[in-house]
């Protein structure tokens, strides 16, 4: 049972964290609310960090997901700047690394997300080699692309995932020279398999991006500190100014280990266990938005899901089982991405090995279409580029599990609620 005595504490201050703290609020919790974010600026969305704000078509401010005064009106203990370095749990306290406060909590949230995979070559010390997962990496990195560009500079991108393809578009639209060095065959390979990376491969290239496929890198090349080249394990040497790292995240769960939460298998994600409301294996932690690996009813499978909706959807969904709602979290995974002139949006789980074929609804070659990846004729994910108002039908349709033929999947005169009936 809830009530005014009680104490919630948030770590991490991300779109997760922020919004659990607005839902406890929301659903009429009166006690004490504590957020602690390890950055100083107020929690902000991420996805116009390689998107519009990068770009410099979004303002600073419009990224933050409340005004700042908003915080002390709803009596929200905003700890800005602030870290966590141990977990009591038979204390039921938090310890600040700081200065060592000590807080009791009665219930705790863990939102303390991912961070960027390092290089493990030489030269990433080099002042030119860059992450992207902060604002203030943003912050930094529309400066470079703004000199790149002026300076008919080059950009060598290692990894060709969302962040990496998105800041290729970014930096070509800034007029940057762009290499994209990956490991796999295509872009995207691992998410969309190699028939729509190629679409995105072919998208980048016509753009002027110029791909390394198949390779990696092996070093980064410099003098005086900066970068001058970056070095691939096929033995070529391609010129570069700055390097952008975007080989993927890491949950943060460094915490939660060693106050001895169960944590998932690398093979799983690798992140905090969490069952499907968001429990940790102490009935009094939660876990949400990257750094969770939950258990989805629909797609029967424990799953670890970085994008912005989890973010959105899980810190409410977390503050809601922490005041005893019993309602599990099996939200539809939700991404978007913008590229140049093409926006996406695509719901569903279907990793490698889960799909037997890939269905097409419209013209791939205008970059018009929806992709659907079915298995045994249920559609387990589906994309849609350039198409849109569709993705809660797509979301209807994987939550229905019913069976559909190929021919009325490709159809693009069926309605795609009358598949559902």
């Amino acid at each position: 049972m809830v009530d005014a005595d009680q104490t919630f504490v948030i770590v991490g201050g991300g779109l997760a964290g922020a919004k659990a703290a607005e839902t406890l609020r929301a659903e009429g919790f009166t006690g004490r609310v504590i957020l602690i974010c390890d950055e100083r600026d107020h929690p902000y969305e991420r996805p116009a960090l390689s998107k519009g704000y990068l770009l410099g078509k979004e303002e600073r401010d419009s990224i933050f997901v409340h005004e700042p005064a908003w915080y002390a009106a709803n009596d929200i203990e905003l700890h800005l700047g602030q870290t966590v370095d141990a977990i009591d749990r038979a204390a039921k306290t938090v310890r600040f690394g700081e200065d060592g406060t000590v807080v009791r909590y009665d219930k705790l949230l863990l939102a303390t997300g991912a961070e960027p995979r390092r290089l493990d070559i030489p030269g990433t010390g080099l002042a030119g080699v860059h992450h992207l997962r902060r604002l203030a990496h943003a912050d930094r990195l529309k400066h470079v692309l703004t000199n790149l560009g002026r300076d008919n500079g080059h950009l060598v991108i290692a990894g060709a995932g969302w962040i990496g393809l998105e800041v290729a578009a970014a930096a070509r639209e800034y007029g940057a020279e762009v290499t994209v060095i990956h490991r796999g065959p295509t872009p995207l390979h691992s998410v969309l398999g190699p028939e729509l990376g190629q679409l995105f491969a072919d998208l980048h290239r016509d753009r002027g991006v110029r791909f390394q496929f198949g390779t990696r890198l092996t070093e980064i090349v410099g003098q005086d500190g900066m970068v001058l080249a970056a070095r691939t394990d096929d033995g070529e040497e391609h010129p570069a100014h700055d390097v952008l790292a975007a080989i993927g995240a890491a949950p943060r769960v460094a915490l939660a280990e060693a106050a001895g939460l169960e944590i998932a298998d690398r093979s799983q994600g690798g992140g905090v266990v969490v069952d499907e409301r968001l429990r940790t294996s102490d009935p009094d932690i939660y876990a949400a938005g990257d750094v969770a690996s939950f258990r989805h009813a629909l797609f029967e499978t424990s799953m670890r899901v970085e994008h912005w909706a989890n973010a959105l959807n899980g810190g409410p969904a977390a503050a809601r089982c922490m005041l005893g709602r019993d309602v599990p979290y099996d939200r539809v995974p939700y991404f978007f991405s913008d590229q140049y002139d093409l926006g996406m949006e695509y719901s569903g789980w279907a990793p490698p090995g889960t799909y037997d074929q890939v269905v097409i609804r419209g013209d791939a070659s205008r970059r018009e279409f929806i992709a659907f990846w079915v298995n045994e004729g249920r559609v387990l994910a589906g994309m849609n580029v350039n198409v849109w108002d569709v993705t809660d039908k797509i979301q209807q349709l994987i939550r229905s599990k019913v069976r559909v033929s190929t021919e009325a999947l490709s159809d693009p005169h069926a309605p795609l609620d009358s598949l559902v009936s």
